[in-house]
């Protein structure tokens, strides 16, 4: 207690800490990676430049010994809310399969369709917005 009765509060320093507790600090895993793939509109299809991101979402998925992937689907405004939640599934089962197919085991990927919920560009209904169609991939 402080002087006036009020507990003190120990203050850290950081560096130090990590310092003293090196080998534990290097056991951590890394950091989750992000990346994100676009579609063609209303589709499944990746666009040709997503194609280079999945190549490399792969190889950091697979250089992670245990690691694993969760992929989430998205929708422009375009359409109602039930089909665009379908097609965002669509979407991230689509991605899936690109993963199995190039041999990331399958149970350790887990996919969700968020629709046209949490928009990457924020806009009105019915508005076709390309960087909302996407699936966002955490490689952890």
């Amino acid at each position: 207690m402080g002087a006036s009765g009020a507990p003190v509060v120990d203050q850290a320093d950081a560096a130090k800490v990590q310092a003293e507790n090196k080998p534990l600090f290097d056991m951590r895993p890394p950091l989750p990676q992000r990346y994100t793939v676009f579609f063609e509109v209303g589709t499944t299809t990746l666009t040709a430049a997503s194609q280079q991101i999945m190549t490399e979402a792969l190889a950091a998925a697979l250089a992670r010994s245990g690691g694993d992937i969760v992929v989430t689907g998205h929708t422009d405004t375009k359409g109602a809310g039930e089909q665009n939640d379908q097609l965002s599934r669509r979407r991230a089962q689509e991605v899936v399969q690109l993963f199995v197919e190039r041999q990331f085991p399958a149970n350790r990927i887990e996919a969700v369709g968020r629709g046209e919920r949490d928009l990457a560009v924020p806009t009105a209904d019915e508005v076709d917005e390309p960087r909302n169609r996407r699936v966002t991939i955490e490689v952890r």
